[in-house]
């Protein structure tokens, strides 16, 4: 599967998801391929400081940009059983071209308002794509959330709103952990010791990226048949 995390802003944690996808799918067995779409080349140089790190999973990562995505995707998908696409925070050639190709795409939202208006851009794009990818799913969740206070609950409500992007009803939790773990390499799956809550927060959010159908609580690209509980 192709998954393309993906937003039009900066500084909602995308490449850390990005990274912390592909070392779980990594620490399960699967052949990674990571794709640093994003000109400031954070996932390569994570990538980098990750080959000295002691009980590091291993995958690939390379760099492509713009068309290239598109051009070279046939024969990676057929070399790696996952790929991973991290594009820069706004609207370029490598965005564009990232979900056209990509399976389903991850959508991190922090629950501030700034963040939030986003939203309707990042939907519009998505809707784009689907005239070149109808199977393009999208979903949307809370990254570097509150550990408590109504802010997410408001955020929720907020992404449920966006048009053709199913909202996830869980929350990464802002944590030392996450932070701690990229600076050295590593996710928080295997830094030791190890944050329970950071780890759980980000496992559910992979299971369910990952699901082959993501369950009774979302209608996918088109929003929840259910609200789930918000963190």
């Amino acid at each position: 599967m192709i998954l393309c995390v993906a937003h039009i802003k900066g500084g909602v944690g995308k490449t850390l998801v990005a990274t912390s996808v592909a070392a779980v799918l990594a620490q399960r067995g699967r052949d990674v391929l990571l794709i640093d779409a994003d000109d400031q080349g954070s996932a390569a140089t994570f990538a980098e400081i990750r080959a000295d790190a002691p009980g590091a999973a291993a995958y690939a990562t390379v760099q492509l940009y713009g068309a290239a995505i598109r051009q070279q995707m046939k024969a990676l998908r057929e070399k790696y059983a996952e790929i991973v696409i991290d594009v820069g925070g706004r609207d370029t050639g490598s965005l564009r071209a990232a979900l056209t190709v990509a399976d389903r795409v991850a959508i991190p939202f922090v629950p501030r308002s700034v963040d939030l208006w986003a939203g309707a851009k990042i939907a519009e794009l998505v809707s784009e794509a689907r005239d070149l990818n109808e199977a393009l799913r999208a979903y949307s969740f809370l990254n570097m959330a509150d550990a408590q206070g109504h802010d997410n609950a408001d955020a929720f409500a907020a992404l449920r709103d966006m048009p053709g992007i199913a909202p996830l009803p869980l929350a990464i939790v802002r944590r030392k952990a996450f932070p701690n773990a990229f600076s050295g390499g590593l996710c928080v799956t295997e830094q030791a010791p190890r944050d329970a809550k950071a780890v759980e927060e980000l496992l559910s959010v992979v299971d369910a990226l990952y699901a082959q159908e993501v369950g009774d609580d979302y209608q996918d690209g088109a929003g929840p048949r259910r609200r789930g509980p918000a963190r």
